[in-house]
């Protein structure tokens, strides 16, 4: 029998398996493709946490102290933006400010091309929102279809006296002439773009990413 020679033991080695080097670059391409498929973060919970702290101020400062003012959440995400504005607003001012949430599902433009819709729920505060300044909160701003169909669904509910719109991240590509009152970040995305809202209620933490859309 022929002996092998310890010199040929790293060859063998070698066609065996990658290198360690070569097993950690693979890991690194791994997690850069997981982190590429994810999006790339453009608000951290801190961004997130200040914008909301900035749209809260100046909703106050328009409506001289929040007087009359109900936010209405656009489910999903809308729902939960308007209850941490309207936590913000009373802290920063001293009295409760009322909330609730609105459903567009029936009132959407694309609902006979995708008929299968949960409906979400509508809750309007004890006092309406009749003579009010209601301000519809949504998570993204895109197209401005689902705030057309809010407004629809709004005036099932009542006459506000005035409606304004705040928003977390503007993306831009509007297919219809409405423009946001408050926006805590403006984002120029293309259009084939996706943004991703994560809030802790819902996902578990707090960010806005920004990534490419599943083809």
């Amino acid at each position: 029998m022929c002996a092998m020679h310890p010199e040929q033991e790293p060859n063998r080695a070698a066609a065996s398996g990658p290198s360690n080097d070569q097993g950690a670059a693979g890991e690194d391409s791994a997690l850069k493709r997981a982190e590429a498929s994810a999006g790339k973060t453009v608000l951290t919970p801190e961004e997130i946490r200040r914008a909301l702290s900035r749209i809260a101020h100046e909703i106050l400062e328009r409506t001289h102290g929040g007087e009359g003012v109900v936010l209405l959440g656009i489910p999903t995400r809308g729902v939960h933006l308007a209850r941490r504005l309207a936590a913000r607003m009373a802290e920063f001012e001293g009295v409760p400010v009322p909330y609730g949430s609105l459903d567009v599902t029936m009132h959407r433009d694309d609902l006979r091309l995708r008929p299968a819709r949960a409906l979400q729920r509508t809750e309007v505060p004890p006092a309406g929102v009749d003579g009010k300044t209601v301000v519809l909160v949504d998570d993204v701003l895109f197209s401005g279809r689902t705030v057309r169909a809010a407004l629809d669904a709004l005036n099932d509910i009542g006459r506000p006296r005035a409606v304004q719109l705040a928003v977390l991240v503007d993306r831009g590509h509007r297919e219809l002439p409405i423009r946001a009152d408050y926006v805590g970040k403006n984002l120029p995305t293309a259009y084939r773009e996706m943004v991703r809202v994560l809030l802790t209620e819902i996902d578990g933490e707090d960010s806005v990413l920004l990534g490419e859309r599943a083809r």
